[in-house]
Formats: structure tokens, sequence, C-alpha cells
């Protein structure tokens, strides 16, 4: 086997599933496989309960070791690692080769790949294209940063086989020279984002552009021409470039918003582009009903509608909520700040919303924007979650919506945006009792 007796780093065990994906496959191809990780092991006990059983050599927890990279045959780095990081450039410099889960699953899949990208929208684009290769009669996996790795399921994919996967700006910035790239390219949108990871915007931008500039000749790229950064980049296609479907194309969704459609469009093009009829790609966006975690209907309290869109981690994506629910909504905004531009998300929310309660490590600097602005919005700053939501709750009224969708990371008080959701469920079940007793 390729790997069978290769020292094989694993960097990063995390928390989604790529890290235990990476080290459970490569110690079955008989790699003798290191995991390494700053977090200890009470962090990581969802991992290290999906390891349990795996041929993992050695496991470092609490910090790196500079054996573990130095003599090291290959890294696999965890998305997450920022570029520039000294353990990485050690392992590298002493001949290892640096490499990533998506990149293995990538170089080893024998099926057909798309991949989606995008500041917003990429995780309902590439759920709405599986659904549709699905409703043509395709064989379909679904995978990336969606949260499932596929790399366990290798064995079980087919020459036939169609993956659509959701790429991040980390997963892209770190695929080799070597990697292969989809087949298929769809970019949703570019906005600022992640650039406390990224060193600038230009390479915020260059990390999304791989997906189109290296893929292979005689592929399909779906650009978005409607967005003002993605519109100019028509010229990196190196096979066929193809429009978003218009919207008087698409058929009535059952998810909201017009960012809904746009998405729709996307996929639509890509799905009649690979050769799928039009009765199989309209009959999956008539039936598609959304993602978790994305204006998802979680409750209804007293009169008041409750959304989880905990995966809006970008202010655009809380633009296009205020977009969707229209103006009687107070929102949760907040989280660890990414770094970039808010004015517009408190702009629309200002002209847009009932109000708005501000959390989190942000939330000062997002209140004193929203000080600044016009508008009958009320906005008030709390330190948790559970109190953002309270105060909400305490000057809403039946027929009015109350919606989570922080426009930031969750990671200054939450392990992920699943984690962030989970507690915004529990505090409105809370509000639920109180309200029953």
């Amino acid at each position: 086997m390729e790997f069978s007796g290769q020292r094989v780093t694993v960097m990063g065990l995390g928390r989604h599933g790529g890290g235990v994906a990476a080290a459970r496959w490569l110690a079955a191809q008989g790699a003798i496989v290191t995991v390494t990780d700053l977090a200890d092991e009470r962090a990581l006990a969802d991992s290290l309960t999906a390891l349990r059983g795996a041929a993992v050599a050695r496991y470092q927890w609490g910090g790196h070791r500079e054996r573990d990279f130095r003599e090291a045959d290959m890294v696999v780095v965890n998305p997450a690692v920022r570029p520039r990081d000294r353990w990485v450039e050690l392992a590298a410099a002493a001949g290892a080769k640096i490499t990533s889960e998506i990149e293995l699953f990538l170089n080893r899949c024998p099926g057909r790949v798309v991949g989606v990208t995008g500041s917003n929208g990429k995780s309902t684009t590439a759920a709405m294209t599986a659904a549709m290769l699905a409703a043509d009669g395709r064989r379909v996996w679904l995978g990336g940063n969606i949260g499932r790795s596929l790399l366990g399921e290798l064995e079980s994919i087919g020459a036939d086989d169609w993956i659509v996967l959701e790429l991040s700006s980390f997963q892209l910035h770190w695929l080799s020279a070597q990697a292969r790239l989809p087949e298929a390219a769809i970019v949703v949108n570019c906005t600022a984002n992640h650039l406390d990871w990224h060193a600038s915007w230009p390479d915020y931008v260059a990390a999304k552009q791989r997906l189109l500039a290296e893929q292979v000749p005689g592929g399909v790229a779906v650009v978005n021409d409607r967005d003002p950064e993605t519109a100019r980049w028509g010229s990196l296609v190196r096979g066929r470039l193809t429009k978003p479907w218009d919207d008087a194309c698409i058929p009535p969704l059952g998810v909201p918003g017009d960012h809904n459609r746009t998405n729709a469009g996307g996929a639509a093009a890509a799905a009649e582009a690979l050769g799928c009829a039009p009765q199989a790609i309209a009959r999956a966006l008539r039936e598609f009903r959304g993602l978790p975690h994305r204006l998802e209907l979680v409750a209804e309290i007293a009169g008041r509608k409750f959304y989880n869109d905990s995966m809006a981690t970008t202010p655009e994506s809380v633009v296009a909520a205020v977009n969707a629910l229209g103006p009687r909504v107070w929102f949760l905004v907040g989280g660890y700040d990414k770094g970039v531009d808010y004015r517009a998300m408190i702009a629309r929310l200002a002209g847009g919303a009932r109000g708005a309660a501000f959390y989190g490590a942000v939330r000062d600097k997002l209140a004193e924007l929203m000080s600044q602005q016009d508008g009958a919005c009320l906005h008030e700053t709390r330190a948790t979650l559970a109190d953002a939501l309270d105060w909400c709750w305490e000057r809403s009224q039946p027929g009015d919506a109350i919606v989570l969708s922080p426009g930031c990371a969750s990671y200054d008080q939450f392990r992920d945006y699943r984690h962030r959701a989970q507690a915004f469920v529990e505090a409105a079940r809370a509000l639920a009792a109180r309200c029953n007793r």
C-alpha cells in the first residue's frame, strides 16, 4: 500500500470529523499515525470516541512536539491551521509532504466531483446541487465543509457516482499544487471573510479562485455574474463558463429569501450543464426544504417564531435574513470578530429590524456602529447569547420573530456553530417552559 510504513502526523484532530477520518483511514492503509492537537483530551472527547478501535500509533495532546514534524514523511493539516504555521514550515523544510484530508480524498476519488465555494450560501447551493443530481437518477455523495468527510467512503464510491463537495477558503488554501481539482465548479459569491485567518483580502480571493484557475481543462464552471467580485472572474475559467439561471426560471421554493433563489440559480445551471433533465431540476428545487441552522424554524412560543440561522457567520448572511423575514424581527448578533466590515449589516438592521441584541466579544463594536445609525431599530449589548435572547423576548410581541443570525464566528463562547445553535434552542425551550407554568 502507498502509505504502509509511512510516518504520518495528523495535525489537528478537531471536532468536525476531518481529522478523525484522516487518522482512521491512514491507519487502515498501514501508516504509522501520530495525532497531535493543541487541545487536551477532554476538549476532544467526542473525536476520540469516534477514533476508538483505530490503529493510531501515538497521541500528543495539549501542544505539539517537534519530532512529530521533523521526522514525519507526511503531515495532514487540519484546515483551521493558519498559513505560515511554524510547525508546518518545520515539516516541509525537513522534506515532509504537506497535505489535507480533502486532498487525500480528491486524489483517490474515482467518481466525478462538483466543488462549491463562496462566502455565503455555499452549503445550501451544494445541497441543492446534490438534490438535483439525485432527482435525475444519479448516485450522489455530499460532503466537505458541509460537515461530512467522505474519505472513509472511498471503497463504496464508484466511477459513475457524483460527489458534491462544499469547499471553504481554508480547505482550498491547503490543497497542494499536486491536488486534483473538481471537474465542475460553482462559485456563489465572494465578500470579505476570515480576514483574521488569511493574510489579506487578496489572499482570501486567491484561495477561492483556485477552484477555477486550477480546474482541469474541459471542466464546467458556474460563476455568479451578479456578484460584484465574482463577476470579474470569468477569464480565470479553463473550461466551459456558465451563468446562473435567471430568477424567472426558478420555481417557487420552500425556503425563504431572494438569496436562496440566487443559490438555486447557480445550482440549477451546474446541474443543467452536467446533463440533468429540466424536470428533475425543477422537482428537486420544489422539494428542497433547506438545511439545519439556515433560517430554520425551531419553535413557536406565545405567537413568536424562533429561527436558528447559526450558520450565518458573515454580515452578508445577516442582511439576507433581514431581507427574507421582513421588519417584525428581533436579531441576536455577535460572537468572535473575524476582522470584516460590519457597517452594511448594521445599516440594514437599523432600517429593517425591530431590534438587535449584540452579544459576545464583538458586542461593543457593533453597538457603537449602531449608535451612528438613524432608524427605529432598538439595540442593546448583552454578555451572553442567553441574555441577548431574554432581552429580545421581553420586548417582542405576538407576530414577531426572534432570530439567531450572528454574522460572526462562534468560538468566543461556543465550540462551533452547532453548539451555538444548541444553546439558542435550549434557551428558547426554557422560555417556553416559563410560559407554560
